[in-house]
């Protein structure tokens, strides 16, 4: 084998010893502006978990962009994650103790040196995932972002959520799993890569005898339906009152009284777009209600203006045509922004989300939607001042399902001190649910679901 060892210095000629030395001052001076850049290496700002049955979200915030390859292994399931230009410290250990035990997907996760430039995290697994992972660009408080979304191999399908919560207590599970087993998926949920969502025969067995074709119309016994929607969640607080509240936490407490209180109305049901702190994607959000066959749509929001004066309630509708005022604008602006600052894969989309952002809500939808706001209008104001007497219209994602009636209430300003103080009381919360109730109870009064269906 031939000796591939560089000669020593003595057994090089004079002349030969200059030539070399001047070629490694001109490969010397060619690298030395690459070497600052290789040498410096990013630093993890802060680790980030956030478990919840429709998924684990782990984010590491970064002070510079990096680049991060994953893969994933089985028997036993693992999600292996290389990061590029990071050295091991504080911050990034600090996530294994980060996982929490009741985590529905990570049972644990491992970090290591892989190489000089390439940290290493292998995440132990309770099941099989389809992860998504990206980074997202500094906005707002946040700067770079790594995200790892593991989401299961077989999405949670609301409408079976819904039966499954139900079963042994409910006399209308039966009907809303006839309306499960009649309605074709059109709309998967949510929109990753290597999903699937379940039919409702699979779940029960290929044995179980289909229940009887749901009948449609008045009387048929089929519950009204009304999404919830809390505002923001996960990485996405929403506004911040000056004592640190954050409107994420309030809209949840108000969303779960407000299920509650529709639960215990005969023939009526609540579904919530989430129910902890995690975050949903705007067009998830429609896509979930549409899934569920929602009779109304209701998400729930906590105002914030540049000035601690504001105060007071508003309802707001879809708009086709721009917003009604500058304030409704900017109002539908700043929730559209809940996707950048929570943090979406812009890279997942497919055809049919972006079918769901587009404006195909019809006037009668926009219609029924002014005439559910009018009645929460009305009772809100027995309970706050109102910030605008009539319901305000913009562009809200939020609201851009085409065959529901679809409203925005923003119960009060968090960043008015005294209303902020209001909005962490949970008796003016149970008011603020109790008053949106009334004005759901109002609009089907006068306007029967089933009856349009029909």
């Amino acid at each position: 084998m031939a000796d591939n060892t560089p000669l020593s210095r003595s057994g090089m000629s004079s002349k030969g010893q200059s030539r070399r030395r001047l070629i490694a001052t001109a490969t010397t001076l060619l690298v030395l502006p690459v070497i600052p850049r290789l040498a410096m290496a990013g630093t993890i700002l802060a680790v980030r978990t956030w478990p919840a049955e429709e998924y684990t979200r782990v984010t590491l915030e970064m002070d510079t962009e990096l680049k991060a390859d994953h893969f994933t292994l089985e028997n036993p399931n693992r999600l292996v994650v290389d990061i590029q230009g990071l050295s091991m410290n504080h911050a990034i250990n600090e996530l294994v103790s980060k996982v929490r035990p009741n985590d529905p997907y990570i049972a644990s996760v491992r970090v290591a040196q892989n190489r000089p430039d390439v940290i290493r995290l292998v995440f132990d697994l309770k099941q099989a995932i389809a992860p998504q992972v990206f980074t997202l660009k500094p906005i707002g408080e946040y700067k770079y972002r790594l995200v790892l979304d593991l989401y299961p191999k077989v999405a949670q399908d609301p409408l079976m959520a819904i039966i499954d919560s139900g079963k042994n207590k409910d006399p209308l599970a039966e009907v809303l799993e006839s309306l499960a087993q009649n309605s074709p998926d059109q709309v998967p949920i949510p929109s990753v890569r290597g999903q699937q969502l379940p039919s409702g025969r699979a779940q029960r067995g290929a044995d179980t005898p289909p229940p009887p074709p749901l009948a449609s119309g008045p009387g048929s016994g089929r519950p009204i339906l009304v999404a919830l929607d809390p505002g923001h969640g996960g990485e996405d607080p929403g506004a911040t009152g000056r004592a640190g509240t954050h409107e994420k936490n309030i809209v949840l407490l108000i969303a779960k009284r407000l299920k509650k209180l529709i639960d215990a109305q005969p023939n009526m049901r609540a579904y919530l777009t989430r129910d902890n702190d995690y975050f949903v994607p705007l067009h998830v959000r429609v896509q979930k209600a549409r899934r569920v066959k929602a009779d109304l749509f209701v998400s729930i929001h906590a105002d914030a203006w540049i000035k601690p004066s504001a105060r007071g309630s508003s309802v707001f509708a879809l708009s086709e045509h721009g917003a009604t005022s500058s304030a409704a604008r900017w109002m539908a602006q700043r929730e559209n922004d809940a996707d950048l600052i929570g943090g979406i894969n812009l890279g997942s989309h497919n055809k049919q989300v972006a079918q769901v952002l587009l404006d195909l809500s019809t006037g009668a939808q926009i219609n029924d939607a002014i005439r559910a706001g009018d009645h929460v209008l009305s009772q809100l104001k027995q309970i706050n001042t109102l910030h605008s007497r009539q319901v305000e219209r913009a562009g809200f994602a939020v609201l851009k399902a085409p065959d529901i009636p679809s409203i925005l209430v923003e119960t009060a300003f968090i960043s008015n001190p005294e209303e902020e103080r209001l909005l962490r009381s949970p008796a003016h919360q149970a008011r603020i649910a109790n008053a949106i109730l009334g004005g759901i109870d109002q609009y089907f009064a006068s306007n029967p679901p089933l009856a349009r269906r029909a």
